[in-house]
């Protein structure tokens, strides 16, 4: 978490993935939400009841871009257990009725149907990025 009052969402990833590149050697996406952004990924949450009921079975993919939707039908179709897929611009939603531990639904075939990278976050700590993210 931070501040940051003069540089867009993807102006501030590009800065921070330059600097991670040329002062650490390091080449890695980062992906940047501002606090209204994030409140609107909790408002557009396709799955309140399990929020409600399971947040911990309930994940949020914060995604580098949004994903054509064939992404979508495509990692949808893929899935071979219970998991439920929703995408919303820049965010795919998950529901993991049976956990997400022994899921075949994983990061990388995430990924790779919807052809863009990402980070998951359960849909508790969601919650509380977006407490922190109020925060003066």
């Amino acid at each position: 978490m931070f501040r940051a009052e003069k540089h867009t969402s993807l102006q501030l990833e590009q800065l921070l993935e330059h600097a991670a590149r040329k002062r650490l050697g390091l080449d890695t996406h980062i992906l940047v939400r501002t606090a209204k952004e994030w409140h609107a990924v909790i408002e557009q949450n396709p799955f309140p009841a399990e929020a409600r009921s399971d947040p911990s079975h309930l994940l949020v993919v914060a995604l580098k871009q949004a994903p054509a939707r064939a992404g979508e039908s495509g990692l949808q179709q893929a899935i071979s257990g219970r998991e439920i897929v929703r995408v919303k611009g820049k965010h795919a939603y998950i529901v993991y009725p049976d956990g997400i531990g022994r899921s075949r639904l994983t990061s990388a075939l995430i990924e790779k149907h919807l052809g863009t990278r990402g980070t998951g976050r359960n849909w508790s700590t969601v919650l509380k990025l977006g407490t922190l993210a109020d925060r003066p």
